[in-house]
């Protein structure tokens, strides 16, 4: 089994010292989740699918995910990153 990046719509607030904090995700379907909480923020690498970012702990529904933002390397424009997640591939 391997995992593949799904990229994801997603709705933060930034706090006043410039941290985004991810409030909502929206799946592929359409479907929302609302993220109780953020645990941690920490630069990782997507270890299943494959790239490196910040990756954010958050709490749905009582359950521990991760959430991914990967970084745009270009700093001109509007596209700052994209936000994804890891899905198990059979």
């Amino acid at each position: 089994m391997n995992d593949s990046k799904v990229y994801v719509d997603v709705v933060v607030s930034f706090r006043k010292d410039g941290v985004m904090i991810p409030r909502l995700i929206i799946w592929e379907d359409g479907r929302r989740y609302e993220i109780d909480r953020v645990t941690d923020i920490r630069q990782a690498a997507a270890m299943k699918a494959g790239g490196q970012g910040d990756r954010y702990t958050i709490m749905i529904h009582g359950k521990r995910s991760y959430l991914f933002f990967e970084r745009s390397s270009s700093l001109a424009g509007n596209n700052i990153g994209r936000w994804f997640v890891e899905r198990k591939v059979a």
